[in-house]
């Protein structure tokens, strides 16, 4: 029987969603079978976690929504909606490591990549100013990478993912190796990022109490090939510091590490 053909589109109407993925697989050239069947929908606007075990394909999934890899079958929809920049972008990747220039400032490094679509200067100027503030680097945005400490070059990699505007933000365990305070802090800039800007943000994260504290819904996944296992939606509209210490909170903690438990052993739960 013929393997159904793979397809990583764009589409206008989508019905409220801002990604959908029906059937996708991915096996890599060396024979590594990482992803699905894998079947995914994300509303527009929504905060989702990808929860799962290390190798399960989360950072897999989110390559293939930014189309930077193909499914290998299956179909990836991706919305493009009104607020799609004019230079065309409509997803930033936020990755784990923030991939600076060194030679540069924050600002310019910010500018890359409306410099790469060729931007009008005046429009690339306001949109950088206006990314340094939603990131907190107003005040650092002639200093270099090497003066900065974790977080605020996490800032500045946040900074160029916001600067052109997209519709969906894609974030790969962007605060996995910070301090715990630096990533508390970092947590509620961007939830308070996400409420101002309404973006739909998908989260990669390995840490149940980061994803039950920033999302809306975690999606759990598991092991290699990667499929969807649970989903827990946390429906607690105020976020802050008296829900992380609440017993809601914990709660839902408990909910999402009874579903992930069985996973870690490399035993699917049902």
């Amino acid at each position: 029987m013929a393997e159904p053909a793979a397809s990583s589109e764009s589409y206008s109407g989508m019905a409220g969603l801002a990604v959908s993925l029906r059937g996708v697989t991915k096996v890599y050239d060396n024979g590594v079978n990482a992803l699905g069947p894998l079947d995914l929908d994300v509303r527009k606007g929504e905060l989702v976690s990808l929860l799962g075990p290390s190798g399960c394909g989360k950072s897999t999934a989110l390559r293939l929504i930014a189309g930077l890899n193909a499914p290998t079958s299956g179909s990836v929809r991706v919305s493009r909606g009104v607020g799609q920049s004019r230079a065309g972008h409509s997803i930033g990747f936020v990755f784990q490591e923030p991939t600076l220039m060194p030679w540069t400032s924050v600002r310019e490094n910010v500018r890359l990549p409306l410099k790469l679509s060729h931007a009008p200067t005046a429009e690339a100027n306001a949109r950088v100013g206006d990314a340094l503030i939603q990131a907190g680097l107003a005040e650092f945005a002639e200093a270099y990478p090497r003066e900065l400490s974790g977080g605020m070059k996490m800032r500045v990699s946040l900074a160029r993912a916001l600067v052109t505007d997209p519709d969906i933000l894609l974030m790969d365990e962007p605060f996995a190796a910070l301090d715990e305070i630096t990533r508390f802090r970092l947590n509620n800039d961007l939830l308070s990022l996400w409420r101002n800007l309404r973006k739909t943000v998908i989260f990669v994260t390995h840490s149940v109490f980061e994803s039950v504290y920033l999302s809306q819904r975690v999606v759990v996944m598991t092991p290699r090939p990667g499929r969807l296992s649970a989903e827990i939606r946390i429906d607690a509209p105020e976020r802050g510091e008296e829900f992380r210490t609440s017993a809601e909170y914990a709660a839902y903690c408990r909910e999402v590490s009874h579903a992930l438990a069985p996973l870690q052993s490399g035993q699917p739960g049902s």
